[in-house]
């Protein structure tokens, strides 16, 4: 397996430091608002990235900071009166919460800022110790950027060539011993949060909150530690420089980054006008719709995003969700002795088997998704050609076959609904609506979804409309829907 490392410039071989296991660290968000699609890109990226590294047999041990004690939410909890506490929390929830709705997965470990000070200060203290960083007057302490011999090596910065102000991030300013120098420790002004510490009242700089944390719960160095572009100058420079001073070695043995997300051909801006949260998207469009259209770019390159082709994918993920139900329903059709078709059989059979290959072919070179949902895309339409060329002449292992792949391959990206509701968890409340509409005395959620689909053919031969409906609107009301076919009526999951 092969991944892109932003340090060396090049793509690399996989070497996990424990074989079989993989130590993987993101940046999480400063939680001051509700993230925009640009944050989700990221996010996404990474959660796509997990889940092959677990597809592929490897034990992922996953972590994800929240910022929650920071400038922007000082200055918002300012502006609404209330505390920075009050703000952090209500926008770590919303974080999670729509990490969810997109079908991120939980990291194994979420350690917040502010609950990790301790171990902050011992590393500020530690380079203190070593002289790579000192404490000033006022009560800040400063990374001293100079002592550190291969800062820039990630960046590709030459520390000689900075000048303070170039690149909007480096100010000067009075007790500094150099206008590179970067603060592991601010201290407090008057109303902010503060913690005690040996230099005074105060609270940890944004660069040393992720290697600190990092260090305490997954060890140094780590295989892969990721986030978007924007952050290789100055966060992770600076966090690597850190963990060169106080521990000796390298933070990460990979650090990958994805690119920029840009709205209609624009920068993101809310002065454009097209600065989109992720809350906004999630309300208007399915979460794998929403999945599919970041996973068709490749994590590295720029991704362009449209409300346009959000829409066309949405068209695309039905597309994938109906050749999976359509195989299976063919494949139950032709569950008896019935006369197959063996050539064309034989050639879908061939095509699964190299749609799994090619999947796996481009996802091991630098988890190109874009790649591995065309050769998935490639597989749909074999199978639809194959459904309308051999007719009731269906052979039911392939069809099965050609549908658990496209689920399975679908799973390895985190697009879950391209299962068929009938594979899902059916909710329990089918159950409690058989019971009233059907007379159904079982337990089983599955055995009454069939219940009422009988229940309600029976009614509309009887012209009993209301009753039909009745039943159309109670399962409708559990988030799924009735697709009348011509071979008769399943259960699907909500468009």
């Amino acid at each position: 397996m092969q991944i892109y490392n932003t340090r060396m410039h090049k793509k690399q071989e996989l070497k996990p430091i424990e074989p079989g296991k993989i130590r993987m660290y993101v940046c999480g968000p400063t939680v001051y608002d509700q993230i925009h699609i640009g944050n989700a890109r990221t996010f996404l990226a990474f959660d796509a990235i997990r889940r092959y590294l677990m597809y592929k047999g490897f034990q992922v041990t996953f972590a994800q900071n929240l910022t929650d004690v920071d400038d922007k939410i000082i200055n918002r909890a300012n502006e609404e009166g209330r505390s920075a506490a009050e703000v952090a929390e209500e926008f770590s929830n919303a974080f999670i919460e729509q990490m969810h709705r997109l079908g991120v997965a939980d990291p194994d470990i979420r350690p917040r800022a502010t609950r990790e000070i301790g171990a902050m200060q011992d590393m500020i203290s530690s380079l203190i110790d070593q002289d790579a960083a000192y404490a000033t007057p006022s009560g800040d302490v400063y990374f001293a950027v100079r002592k550190c011999t291969t800062y820039g090596e990630l960046s590709g910065h030459d520390v000689d060539s900075l000048r303070s102000g170039e690149s909007g991030r480096v100010d000067e300013m009075d007790e500094k011993r150099d206008p590179l120098d970067f603060a592991l420790w601010k201290a407090a002004k008057p109303g902010e949060p503060a913690w005690e510490s040996p230099w005074g009242g105060g609270r940890p700089g944004w660069h040393t909150e992720c290697c600190a944390m990092i260090n305490r719960y997954l060890g140094t160095p780590i295989d892969i530690h990721g986030g978007g572009a924007d952050l290789v100058f100055p966060h992770h420079e600076n966090e690597t420089a850190q963990v060169r001073q106080c521990w000796h070695t390298a933070l990460a043995n990979y650090w990958m980054h994805t690119g920029m997300l840009r709205v209609d051909g624009e920068k993101m801006s809310k002065s454009l006008g097209n600065f989109y949260t992720l809350k906004e998207v999630l309300d208007q469009y399915p979460a794998d719709a929403v999945r599919l259209l970041m996973l068709q770019t490749h994590y590295r390159t720029p991704l362009d995003f449209s409300y346009e082709r959000l829409e066309g994918t949405v068209g695309t993920l039905e597309r994938l969700k109906g050749t999976v139900r359509n195989l299976r329903w063919a494949a139950e059709q032709a569950s008896g002795p019935n006369e197959i078709d063996e050539a064309a059989a034989k050639e879908l059979g061939t095509q699964v088997d190299e749609t799994r290959a090619e999947f796996v072919r481009q996802m091991d070179d630098d988890f190109n998704t874009a790649g591995a949902l065309a050769a998935v895309f490639g597989l749909v339409t074999a199978a639809n050609s194959y459904l309308d060329k051999v007719g009731e002449k269906v052979s039911c292992s392939v069809a099965l076959r050609a549908a658990d792949t496209l689920v399975e391959l679908c799973g390895a990206l985190g697009v879950e609904s391209v299962r068929p509701a009938t594979e899902q968890e059916l909710p329990a409340e089918l159950v409690t609506l058989a019971a009233e509409q059907a007379g159904y005395e079982g337990s089983d959620a599955s055995e009454a979804a069939d219940v009422l689909l009988e229940a309600r053919q029976q009614a509309r031969a009887a012209k009993d409309w209301g009753r039909a409906d009745a039943i159309r609107d109670g399962i409708a009301a559990l988030g799924l829907v009735v697709e009348d076919t011509a071979t008769g009526p399943r259960l699907k999951t909500k468009d």
